[in-house]
C-alpha cells in the first residue's frame, strides 16, 4: 500500500508540474524572487491550481535565489525548486587584506617572507637528512670493543735482550724478539740466494735489535716454538718447519717466511703499536 501511494503521489506531482510549466506560472514565480533562499512548495491537484493560488505563492515565497532553475520531485508529493548560484560579484575588495602602504612594497615583503620560509625549511630538511645518513653510516662502523682489539701496544722495556715474548693480537700470537748483536750479525750474513723465500734481514726489521712477526706457521697455521730448531729461531713441531732468528724459513715444508704485521715505534722507541 505504501508503494502504491508513493507511485500515485509521484504521478500526481508530475501532472501538477506539467500544468504549471504549461501555463507559465513557474516562470512568474522565479521572476518575483530577489534573494537567496530556496522556495519549497507542495504539489496540489491539477483542478485546485488557480491564478489566485499562484499569486499567493509568488507573494508569500520565502526568498529564493535567482539563477538556473532545477525542479526536483519526490515520491511523497513534495516538490522543490532549486537554483544554481552563478552570480559573480563586481568586486572582491571586501575580501582582500587591508594594505597600509605601497602595494609593491607589500608584495615584496610577502615574497621575502615566502622565500625566507622556504629557505628555512630547506636548511632544516638538509640538516635532518644529514643526521639520518650519519646515523645510518655509523651503524656500519666498528664498535668500541672491536676498535680496542684492532691495535695493541707493547712496552719494549720489559723484554730483556736475547728473549722472545708472545702477545695476543686479534686472536693471533705475535712474537716480539729482542735480538743481541751477535744474532743480528749472524742473520745479516745469510746468503739470500740460498733461501726459499728470499728476504734480507734488513727488509724484515725496522730496527735491527727488534723482530716482530706473527707466530703462525705458513704451512698449516700451527704455532711455532721460540728459541728452537736447527737455526736458533722458531720451530714448528707439527710438520718440522725451521725458521731462523729473522723468521725466515730455512728447512721444512713451510713455503713462506713468518708474516710481519704492521707496527710502529712510539715514545722514543720504547714502545710499539701493532696494527
Amino acid at each position: 500500500l505504501v508503494w502504491l501511494k508513493a507511485v500515485f503521489c509521484s504521478l500526481d506531482t508530475m501532472a501538477t508540474l506539467k500544468s504549471l510549466v504549461g501555463k507559465g506560472a513557474l516562470a512568474r514565480v522565479i521572476a518575483s524572487a530577489t534573494t537567496s533562499t530556496v522556495n519549497t512548495f507542495h504539489a496540489a491537484p491539477r483542478a485546485a491550481v488557480s491564478g489566485a493560488a499562484l499569486s499567493r505563492a509568488a507573494t508569500t515565497t520565502a526568498r529564493i535565489t535567482t539563477g538556473r532553475a532545477c525542479v526536483v520531485s519526490s515520491h511523497f508529493g513534495q516538490t522543490q525548486v532549486r537554483f544554481a548560484h552563478t552570480e559573480i560579484p563586481d568586486s572582491f575588495e571586501p575580501y582582500k587584506r587591508a594594505s597600509t602602504g605601497d602595494p609593491k612594497e607589500a608584495d615584496y615583503s610577502r615574497r621575502a617572507f615566502t622565500y625566507l620560509l622556504g629557505a628555512g625549511g630547506t636548511v632544516a630538511s638538509v640538516h635532518m637528512a644529514k643526521n639520518i645518513v650519519q646515523e645510518f653510516l655509523s651503524t656500519w662502523s666498528a664498535s668500541a670493543d672491536v676498535l680496542a682489539l684492532a691495535k695493541m701496544e707493547v712496552d719494549l722495556t720489559k723484554i730483556p735482550e736475547g728473549k722472545n715474548m708472545t702477545f695476543k693480537w686479534r686472536g693471533k700470537p705475535v712474537f716480539v724478539r729482542h735480538r743481541p748483536a751477535s744474532e743480528i750479525e749472524t742473520e745479516a750474513a745469510v746468503d739470500v740466494s740460498s733461501l726459499r723465500h728470499k728476504e734480507t734481514d734488513s727488509e724484515r726489521t725496522q730496527k735491527p735489535e727488534w723482530l716482530v712477526v706473527l707466530g703462525i706457521c705458513t704451512h698449516l697455521g700451527c704455532v711455532p716454538i721460540a728459541d728452537a730448531g736447527d737455526f736458533g729461531g722458531y720451530f714448528c713441531p707439527c710438520h718440522g718447519s725451521h725458521y731462523d732468528a729473522s723468521g725466515r724459513i730455512r728447512k721444512g715444508p713451510a713455503p713462506l717466511n713468518l708474516e710481519i704485521p704492521e707496527y710502529q715505534f712510539i715514545e722514543d722507541d720504547t714502545k710499539i703499536v701493532v696494527g
